[in-house]
């Protein structure tokens, strides 16, 4: 019985020794956020990915960024293997402010093909 009691003080100690330690940490993440400016705002600015792999937008942007890929190489091909596509356009403009969850729009072409010259020069 008294093995019993002193068992459950020990797992009830525990328990509350988890639960403030995991306070701390959620404390320690909200004043990091606070510090790197809103989440949620649009205060980030879009990237540069002209001339890009496709791969590298895949694992720059925010997985909850909504990313609308095209083949601009006029074949209307479907992008089965990202590494193997490069980036000739892109929306919004490199540098222009977008929120987290924003929706990217990117115009590709395969690896070792050139961006058509219409599309190089809608994006000047």
């Amino acid at each position: 019985m008294r093995r019993a009691a002193i068992g459950g003080v020990v797992a009830v100690l525990a328990l509350a020794a988890m639960a403030v330690g995991s306070a701390d940490a959620a404390a320690e993440a909200e004043a990091r956020a606070a510090e790197d400016g809103p989440a949620e705002g649009g205060g980030q600015p879009m990237p540069e990915f002209l001339g890009k792999g496709l791969w590298r937008v895949f694992t720059s942007l925010d997985p909850r960024t909504r990313l609308d890929v095209h083949d601009v190489g006029g074949g209307d091909r479907r992008v089965l293997w990202p590494p193997n596509w490069r980036v000739c356009t892109q929306h919004p403009a490199p540098g222009a402010e977008r929120g987290s969850r924003g929706r990217v729009v990117v115009g590709v072409v395969k690896k070792g093909e050139v961006c058509p010259a219409r599309v190089t020069a809608a994006r000047r």
